[in-house]
């Protein structure tokens, strides 16, 4: 198991920090790399899950009529 301690502390409120240049500068505490930052949402699974998940629960539906009703 490991040994963690408790001492790392995150304000919600504070500034974010700024989108990491230079990291040999910064490589104890660096800030996010402008991939992560820049990264678009274009092949999300929002849309397969919005058209995957009724499908299976009306499949299962009918299932569960025919077998068990």
């Amino acid at each position: 198991m490991e040994n963690t301690d408790s001492k790392h502390y995150e304000d919600p409120n504070a500034k974010s920090k700024p989108i990491e240049t230079d990291y040999a500068k910064h490589e104890n505490d660096p800030g996010p790399s402008p991939e992560a930052v820049k990264e678009k949402d274009e092949n999300g699974a929002g849309p397969v899950m919005k058209w995957t998940i009724p499908i299976i629960i009306l499949i299962l539906l009918i299932f569960w009529f025919i077998f068990f009703k």
